[in-house]
């Protein structure tokens, strides 16, 4: 892109620079720290110029925006079109507290619903488990059963409102109540929008929120793809997600590799199981975490564009362009919120909010300021969907498209990050795949190591955490938390108890063991759990016959 006689005069001049202005400054007032590093502990240079981007090929490597390789992004027009989806993670208590948030945010401007689920509903456990125990609608809403979903999704419109929902292990079960609730009110399932996040192998490297050993949760996985691609075509039947991966103490570099890695291992299964990729790939879709360092996470967006592209063109012979697209929804960084002093929670999440825009996101949701401390108050998360429509309507960052593209610091950090990411790949290759890395704990040992390095400089000063280990002080900061109903747990027994005493227990019966069977066999398991799941069979219920069949997966341990 740059001429080679060009080239050779910045270098010159470069010297110069150094030699003299750089070196009379430098003696006046010598730079803050002797290195300067990204959130991920990258160095970062004092300058970037042509030289840093002397190979780069603008068709090529940016191209232009709709266009492959779709390094500037998947539309045309990006925001100038359509804003992105303002879809607030919500979620705590009873279906009936939590239906009453979304309601509000409905009210309030939000576009989409983000459904947060409990612990023991992760974990596919009913409320009254014994092993749920405690853990009762404290990060997410209770969900047991189908009578659950209906009272959670009671008076939204379905057929018009997208849902995501943050479910991985038990998510087929829990798209099956989403998709019977709707029938309930009319709506078919060709009619639904949304994303179910349903990412295992993130679950295994990361989250730890798994219940089945690795291959039969892949299979479940597929189930979906495959259902959803004949039955709920509208429908993204896996949200690819780095985010959980980067809470974990990932570098940017890693959670995209590692994220990737896992999307292109879904393909791989969803092409054995004997399914062409332009019928499922278009309805991939990924999840991404924006952290505080704002040039590498839109070089990170802008660098995961670009390798999905390639990757699905020449290496899966994708034909149809809508799987070349790599479309995702991005969180901003819990793990960057501090206790202290939480009013700065917000100017955090407004900064990771505007690098996720920039970088050309599809959706967004904005942490609130409290969340370092319980889940979020009204008034908090209120603040924090403001913050994306003040970027929206006021800063102007939405009226071009790409604007930080062809700056050379940008397209220098991509081209970093991406090449750090085919450096992972190899490494995978190597170790036989991504089934036996995570058995090895590859995964778990490169993001353990990230995070004690990361913690590492912040303990030695290296790295400064305004509120922790700069400007801190020892003020009582006192805000307004969340309280929830202290009746709700009484409540959900309740209703489970009634829901098992006057339901067809035959007919629960049934459904459970045609499942039994599916599970034993090669089927796909959607149509029979969804046939339970009418039968108001519950989760636990279902998530049972499943262990019977499959197992439960032990934490492993490595030396």
């Amino acid at each position: 892109m740059y001429d080679s006689q060009k080239l050779k005069k910045i270098r010159q001049e470069m010297d110069k620079w150094e030699e003299t202005t750089l070196h009379q400054s430098l003696s006046r007032l010598p730079e803050r720290r002797e290195e300067f590093i990204t959130t991920s502990s990258a160095p970062i240079k004092r300058l970037y110029t042509p030289l840093d981007v002397a190979e780069m090929e603008y068709l090529d490597d940016l191209g232009l925006p709709g266009e492959y390789p779709f390094t500037r992004g998947v539309h045309p027009t990006l925001h100038r079109g359509r804003l992105w989806t303002m879809r607030m993670f919500a979620g705590f208590g009873t279906a009936e507290e939590t239906n009453t948030r979304f309601k509000y945010l409905l009210d309030q401007g939000q576009t989409g619903l983000s459904i947060a689920f409990d612990l023991a509903t992760l974990m596919g456990y009913d409320t009254d488990s014994p092993k749920a125990l405690g853990e009762f609608g404290k990060c997410g809403v209770a969900v047991s059963s189908l009578k659950d979903m209906e009272i959670l999704m009671d008076g939204i419109p379905l057929e018009k409102v997208s849902t995501s929902m943050t479910i991985n292990s038990p998510a087929a079960i829990i798209w099956a109540m989403y998709i019977a609730a709707a029938e309930k009110q009319g709506v078919r399932a060709d009619q639904l929008r949304g994303t179910i996040q349903n990412d295992i192998l993130k679950e295994y490297i990361a989250q730890k929120e798994y219940i089945f050993p690795p291959e039969p949760s892949m299979r479940l996985v597929v189930d979906t793809i495959e259902f959803g691609s004949e039955s709920v075509p509208q429908w993204n039947t896996i949200s690819i997600s780095g985010y959980h991966i980067r809470e974990a103490g990932s570098t940017a570099a890693q959670e995209l590799a590692f994220t990737l890695a896992d999307g292109m291992e879904y393909v791989r299964w969803a092409i054995e199981r004997g399914l062409e990729v332009d019928r499922f790939a278009p309805r991939l879709s990924f999840f991404f975490n924006a952290h505080n360092d704002f040039f590498e996470e839109v070089a990170k967006y802008r660098a995961a564009r670009r390798i999905w592209a390639r990757e699905m063109r020449e290496t899966f012979e994708a034909k149809d362009i809508r799987s070349w697209l790599m479309r995702f929804h991005t969180q901003t960084a819990g793990v960057s919120l501090t206790a202290q002093q939480p009013d700065n929670n917000v100017v955090r999440v407004a900064i990771q909010a505007l690098a996720a825009v920039l970088g050309g996101t599809q959706s967004l949701h904005t942490n609130s300021m409290d969340e370092a401390l319980a889940l979020p108050s009204e008034h908090a998360v209120t603040v924090a969907l403001r913050t994306q429509q003040i970027i929206a309507e006021e800063s102007g960052v939405a009226n071009t498209v790409d604007p930080l593209g062809g700056s050379f610091f940008v397209e220098a950090q991509t081209n970093r990050i991406e090449k750090q990411a085919y450096d992972y790949f190899r490494r995978i290759d190597d170790l036989g795949g991504m089934l036996p890395a995570i058995e090895k704990g590859f995964f778990q040992r490169e993001i353990s190591d990230a995070a004690y390095r990361y913690q590492r400089e912040v303990d030695g000063n290296i790295r400064y955490i305004v509120g922790v280990n700069a400007y801190n002080d020892s003020k009582d900061y006192i805000i307004p938390l969340l309280e929830m109903d202290p009746q709700g747990f009484d409540r959900q027994v309740k209703r489970l108890e009634k829901l098992r005493r006057e339901r067809d227990n035959g007919r629960v019966g049934q459904t459970l063991d045609r499942l039994r069977i599916a599970c034993q066999g090669s089927e796909n398991t959607m149509p029979y759990i969804l046939e339970a799941v009418h039968a108001y069979a519950t989760l636990g219920e279902i998530v049972d016959v499943m262990k019977e069949v499959f197992g439960a997966y032990p934490e492993p341990t490595w030396i």
